[in-house]
């Protein structure tokens, strides 16, 4: 997974300030602190939105989707990547700052967790 990671890494340097962390088997891809990419089973996914959805189905890239334990399959809002963009790194780093502002708007939507 080392030379995934460095990969990972090398394509995701153009973005700026992207962390990468190992969760889950997998690896998410991290700014400021918010995930807005998962990369799982040699396949690398964006996080979308309603704003953001239409252009990942109009490149027929489908949802993430995982099975649970009670052997349901459940999807995330997280998308795949188009693979055409791993040889272009400006549409690259468009599609993930895309990624990273889904994600800067679903973390402001969720409630603080502060009592009043």
């Amino acid at each position: 997974m080392t030379a995934d990671l460095d990969y990972l890494a090398e394509l995701f340097e153009p973005v700026g300030g992207v962390r990468i962390r190992r969760m889950f088997g997998g690896l998410g891809f991290f700014r400021d602190g918010l995930m807005f990419g998962i990369w799982q089973d040699d396949t690398i996914y964006l996080k979308a939105d309603d704003a953001t959805r239409p252009a990942f189905e109009a490149e027929g890239c489908g949802p993430f989707v995982y099975g649970s334990k009670n052997g349901r399959e459940t999807s995330l809002s997280y998308f795949r990547m188009p693979e055409r963009l791993l040889d272009d790194t400006d549409e690259l780093r468009d599609w993930a700052l895309k990624a990273i502002d889904v994600a800067i708007r679903a973390n402001a939507r969720k409630p603080s967790g502060k009592k009043r």
